[in-house]
């Protein structure tokens, strides 16, 4: 995931740009999102200005000791998912934390260091047509969001259109899929249409073993005629 996401930085140079120029009193959150087929990963990078940098802290360093432990920072790695939003076709997608890289409290006191949390999720198989909708809602008083998707290295997905709302806390994808498999037809006994094919079935064995019933008995009466 690192080398794939690393491209961004070919592909997405703005992003550099901008976070090293955010305004101090600004939480910059600038998510890249690359798409695969059975799958989405992303990476957030969060970066405080001078000005912020107190109430981001107060949210990572609870106990307020100046040190952030390894339990703050899985706490806040959750936290920060927890305001995070991705669906796909309506359907919302479960995330999961990949890795979180937190920069020095010194380096983010100056508005230099940043905190990078990459996760992932499955998609659900679908059709060719496809829609992607990510919101990130994290510190909203404070926030300034960034988000983009990255080049796919799959050639069978293609990028038809973006929109994005003017915060970009919103920001909706639609790509097309070539070569996808549709999933095999299954019956669930437990549906409506289940216990319908089953009655069904259920109703022409029965057809079938009554011609059959009648059919072996007119063969044993033309027997015993003879």
């Amino acid at each position: 995931m690192r080398t794939r996401l690393a491209a961004a930085g070919a592909i997405l140079l703005w992003f550099g740009t901008t976070a090293s120029a955010h305004r101090l009193d600004e939480y910059l959150q600038a998510t890249t999102i690359s798409l695969e087929k059975d799958r989405v990963e992303a990476r957030v990078r969060l970066t405080p200005g001078v000005a912020v940098f107190p109430i981001v802290l107060a949210g990572i360093d609870t106990d307020a000791d100046s040190v952030i432990s390894e339990a703050e920072r899985q706490a806040y790695a959750n936290h920060v998912l927890g305001d995070l939003s991705l669906t796909v076709d309506g359907n919302r997608l479960q995330l999961r934390i990949v890795s979180s890289e937190f920069a020095r409290i010194e380096e983010m006191k100056q508005g230099m260091g940043e905190i990078q949390l990459e996760f992932t999720a499955d998609i659900p198989r679908g059709g060719a047509s496809r829609r992607l909708v990510f919101e990130n809602r994290h510190q909203s008083a404070i926030a300034a969001y960034l988000v983009n998707c990255l080049i796919p290295r799959d050639p069978d997905i293609q990028i038809t259109a973006q929109d994005r709302d003017y915060r970009q806390s919103y920001y909706r994808l639609d790509y097309v899929q070539a070569d996808v498999r549709t999933s095999p037809l299954s019956f669930s006994w437990n549906s409506g249409a289940g216990v319908s094919l089953g009655m069904a079935a259920l109703v022409l064995f029965g057809w079938f073993a009554l011609l059959w019933q009648r059919r072996a008995r007119g063969v044993k009466n033309a027997r015993v005629q003879e």
